[in-house]
């Protein structure tokens, strides 16, 4: 039996007719219901006897493969006794632009499907029409072409025959895939305590298509043990393939390695890593436009090639492997690695790749996903990136400076309508200094739909008397705007919030979970992990899980003499952080100097820290200090830590902000870490955002209070405290300096091990 290659019609063509530029300059794109709703529009006027979405597929043989190609027509029609294939295709372009060789890639995907209907009709003769609609004006461009049987079959032969090579090196590596994958064994020499029990629950998870929220402490291989058993399951054709998916660039590095070390043991397994576009392009400006950038221009003529290179060669693929292939083929590099990661086994990427619907992989179509695995990596951090990707919001002075630069033109009146709505509302925020309703604005919606279709307009225009940056910035805006207010529903408020001649209104979302939900539906299993899914009602509760989800938590396997635990009940409250300042520098006085060795403390503030800091350096000149600025790059991130030297006689401190970049994900083992302070419970500053949810999440039965700021507060006091313990040999101190952790409240979100604590 033939090793059997199944792909649609769309892929096929798409492949082989690639070419040109790559090119971001302005277009707009018809959405999904606008196309849905263009074909439907022709569809209606087929007649009584043609067919319309009617399923086609067949089978060839080629070099000892059997291609499984199949694909949905749009129209099968009969005129004067002969057949039609329809394909109709939904453009916002001007239809006066578009001639019948304009799209080569159109008539291939309707000769297919001309080719296939004749094979199982016995038809010798074929027509194929293209039909173009636009978008807007429903005005409608067709073009007829009249082919033989021999001559369709002869066009989709020589497709294949181009498709094969792709083909072939995939179907290969999916065999030595398999085969490294059953050899493969746990690539560390024992498991750890509670380790092989996580491991196993996620395997038993993707193997009954379930979905699981684990919470497992730090220091116990998190990421190896989700990773090898998805790797385990994809070997037995469970899955196709596995998204890892991070909030941060530094555990993406870690499931990199994970990866890395899989590969010393024998696994062949391809797996990408995708960086932001901004951080890998290699032109001073990420200006993706061909008469620019060398990288875009052509790009679709060397893709092909540049796919079986770099496949042929590698199964790694991080992004320093990325850019030396784009380079070698002058592509690219995040277009590159986009291409790279719609066949890739393993996808390592950010949340938004997957969440995010602005910026989410469109490419991965729902038979893929069906197919994958989503490992979520540092789930806690998941429920505000939610929160903030369902949000959208608009601000008054973009559209002011709009008004003044587009006077004259058609859009200044929608401008100007909405920079007035923006003054009515300043107004009726005179009082509070913000507005919020749970209705949304219909008349605004309209308003900025309205703004939206004007631009499209003007930014089509081939004269450019005005630079229109700003233009496409606030339109781009808009258009998300637009875009959330289809999702609003009664886990949404509107607020509107002014800050001097500045007036905001966002589309707020407070409750992300049903988007989630509904997202996660289309993949065979989500596994969320985390050392701090805790409470892990809350954590259900946020991001969408259901009463058929399992549950997992792992108790630390680490002894519970490894760490001593301190509790310095003072007052960290806003108001008395000036008073119990002092008290604070004296027990880090007197712990430095009575233990010797580096140092992590973190505060709430970046004010708060400094304030500290500047107090400590002056009482301690001879201790030596490090601190965390608002704007630390990768690089100065990298020496902050390359500080923290294992052989260290004199003591070190660093100063750090609480959920930032510093309290998690972090791993300083043995004596580059030997002790953590966290000053206060990590609330949320108190602002109109979190009042707002906390006032919603109490409308709903849940203790607002909790939701709104206990909870993320005390997520980031455990991840903190989660630096200093990852393995078996660390040991170290952790202080806690707040007296609410005392209350019986916060004793009952401390983990059972800091639970046994001494006063000082």
């Amino acid at each position: 039996m033939l090793p059997e290659i199944k792909l649609s019609v769309r892929t096929l063509v798409e492949y082989v007719f690639r070419s040109g530029s790559i090119d971001n300059r302005f277009r707009t794109h018809a959405t999904l219901t606008e196309g849905t709703k263009a074909h439907k529009a022709i569809q209606s006027t087929y007649q009584e006897s043609d067919q319309k979405e009617v399923f086609l597929k067949t089978e060839m043989e080629y070099e000892k493969l059997m291609f499984m190609i199949e694909g949905r027509c749009d129209g099968v029609l009969l005129r004067d006794h002969d057949i039609l294939i329809d394909e109709i295709k939904s453009t916002s372009k001007d239809l006066s632009e578009i001639e019948e060789e304009t799209y080569p890639v159109h008539w291939a995907q309707a000769k297919v499907y001309a080719y296939m209907y004749a094979k199982d009709h016995e038809q010798k003769e074929m027509n194929v029409q293209l039909t173009y609609i636009h978008t807007v004006t429903e005005e409608q461009k067709k073009f007829q072409r009249h082919f033989t049987f021999q001559e369709l079959e002869q066009f989709v032969n020589e497709l294949v025959k181009q498709y094969f090579p792709y083909a072939s090196l995939m179907e290969n590596h999916r065999i030595r895939r398999n085969h490294s994958i059953k050899k493969l064994s746990f690539p560390f020499a024992a498991y750890r305590e509670g380790q092989r029990k996580f491991a196993g629950a996620i395997y038993k998870t993707i193997s009954e298509e379930k979905n699981i929220f684990a919470n497992a402490p730090t220091g116990i291989g998190k990421t190896i043990s989700t990773i090898f058993p998805t790797v385990k399951a994809m070997g037995e054709g469970k899955l196709e393939r596995m998204f890892y998916l991070t909030a941060k660039t530094i555990t993406r590095q870690t499931a990199e390695e994970a990866f890395s070390i899989m590969k010393t043991k024998g696994l062949c397994m391809s797996a990408i890593t995708i960086t932001a576009k901004d951080k890998v392009c290699f032109k001073e400006e990420t200006l993706c436009q061909k008469e620019y950038c060398e990288f875009a221009n052509g790009y679709y003529d060397r893709i092909n090639e540049a796919v079986l290179d770099i496949f042929s060669h590698e199964t790694f693929i991080n992004r320093q492997t990325i850019e030396e292939y784009a380079r070698k083929h002058t592509l690219c590099p995040f277009e590159f690695s986009l291409d790279l990661a719609f066949v890739a086994d393993t996808i390592i990427c950010d949340y938004n790749y997957i969440f995010d619907p602005k910026v989410s992989l469109k490419r991965f179509f729902d038979d893929h996903k069906r197919q994958s695995a989503l490992l979520i990596d540092e789930a806690h951090n998941l429920v505000d990136r939610a929160r903030e990707m369902f949000s959208a919001e608009l601000q008054k002075s973009d559209f002011l400076t709009l008004k003044r630069a587009y006077k004259g033109s058609d859009l200044y009146e929608s401008v100007h309508k909405i920079n007035k709505s923006f003054i009515e509302m300043k107004k009726k925020c005179s009082e509070k200094g913000h507005l919020v309703w749970e209705e949304i604005d219909e008349d605004l919606i309209n308003m900025v739909e309205e703004f939206v279709r004007n631009a499209e307009f003007e930014l089509l225009q081939p004269t450019k008397s005005v630079d229109q940056t700003s233009l496409l910035d606030t339109y781009f805006a808009a258009a998300g705007f637009v875009r959330i207010s289809k999702l609003y529903d009664e886990r949404y408020v509107t607020y509107v919030e002014t800050e001097k001649n500045e007036v905001h209104i966002k589309l707020f979302c407070l409750d992300p979970s049903h988007h989630l939900q509904q997202i996660r539906k289309k993949f065979r299993t989500t596994v969320y992990f985390s050392a701090t899914l805790l409470p892990l009602q809350y954590f259900l509760d946020m991001l969408g899980g259901t009463s058929e989800d399992y549950t997992l938590s792992i108790p630390s396997p680490f002894a519970k003499e490894q760490t001593e635990v301190f509790l310095q009940p003072l007052s960290t409250r806003y108001h008395d952080r000036d008073h119990t300042k002092k008290q604070i520098i004296d027990m880090l006085s007197k712990l430095l100097r009575e233990r010797s060795g580096n140092y992590l403390i973190f505060f709430p503030s970046y004010h708060y820290m400094n304030s500290v800091y500047e107090d400590f350096t002056a009482s301690c000149p001879e201790i030596r200090t490090i601190i965390q600025t608002n704007r630390f790059d990768e690089n100065e991130r990298e020496q902050f830590l390359r500080e923290f030297k294992e052989e260290r006689s004199e003591p070190f401190i660093g100063f750090a902000v609480l959920g930032g970049i510093f309290s998690e994900g972090v791993d300083l083992k043995g004596n580059r870490l030997n002790g953590v302070i966290v000053v206060g419970v990590g609330l949320p500053q108190l602002c109109l955002e979190r009042n707002i949810m906390k006032d919603y999440f109490q409308t709903t039965g849940k203790n607002g209070y909790d939701y709104a700021y206990t909870f993320p507060g005390m997520n980031k006091v455990l991840q903190a405290g989660g630096r200093l313990i990852r393995s078996e040999t660390d040991t170290g101190v952790i202080v806690l300096v707040d007296d609410r952790f005392l209350t019986q409240k916060y004793q009952g979100l401390l983990p059972m091990e800091w639970r046994d604590f001494t006063r000082i």
